[in-house]
């Protein structure tokens, strides 16, 4: 092989080198942002069933509503 031709696969394998360590990189920050968006889901998740359970059974908010109960007092 030539010089020049060692120096190119050289500097190919150096670029190869460094677009791999930057995706390793991307990786792991993408793998926390993952990681922390489960743990904000569970936490979601935690929240809309306690809220569930404090909702009232009989007739409270989401009990069937006429369309006239929310007409201004006007009409």
């Amino acid at each position: 092989m030539e010089p020049s031709s060692n120096n190119t696969t050289d500097q190919r394998l150096t670029d190869l080198e460094i677009k791999a360590s930057f995706t390793e990189d991307l990786l792991d920050k993408l793998d926390s942002v993952i990681v922390r968006q489960q743990q904000q889901i569970d936490a979601l998740i935690r929240e809309i069933a306690d809220l569930k359970q404090q909702a009232p059974v009989d007739g409270g908010i989401g009990a069937a509503r006429s369309l006239r109960d929310d007409l201004p007092p006007h009409f």
